[in-house]
């Protein structure tokens, strides 16, 4: 699907301010608010809007830890790949599931309230998870850029 300028408009405003009411959106993206559904629509249909989500900041709920996980499985199962994910989505504080080709095989995006919760989680759920050949743990200092994405 191509898209043009009125779609690139709505959805650089639309990056930019998510909350916005889709009036509003579409005042700022020049085009009529029955135009903006229709495009919004469009969009959706051909894919280019996965999902409309919510935007949680995890530290104002109390979990002051985040840490980027780095597995290297081991593969000699021909299952390590299904049986290492399957368990991995059952622990809860894991937000993320990211699989690689190269020296990592996964990436496990975790938080935990503290580094006593950190610490119990790590060895009791994350330690225990199947096919581990070596873990890289990646503490989160500080969040540089986090845009989503490239301009419109």
């Amino acid at each position: 699907m191509q898209i043009n300028d009125a779609d690139r408009r709505i959805l650089r405003h639309w990056l930019a301010e998510p909350g916005l009411a889709r009036a509003e959106l579409a005042q700022r993206a020049g085009v009529t608010t029955a135009t903006l559904w229709r495009r919004i629509e469009r969009l959706r249909e051909a894919g280019i809007i996965r999902a409309e989500t919510a935007a949680i900041d995890w530290r104002r709920l109390g979990y002051e830890v985040e840490v980027s996980l780095r597995f290297t499985l081991d593969k000699t199962d021909p299952r390590a790949f299904d049986d290492f994910t399957l368990a991995a989505r059952e622990v809860p504080e894991v937000l993320a599931i990211e699989t690689f080709l190269g020296s990592v095989d996964v990436r496990l995006n975790v938080i935990a309230r503290d580094m006593a919760h950190w610490t119990a989680l790590y060895r009791s759920r994350i330690l225990t998870l199947p096919h581990i050949a070596e873990v890289e743990a990646l503490m989160l200092i500080s969040t540089i850029k986090d845009s989503g994405g490239l301009a419109l």
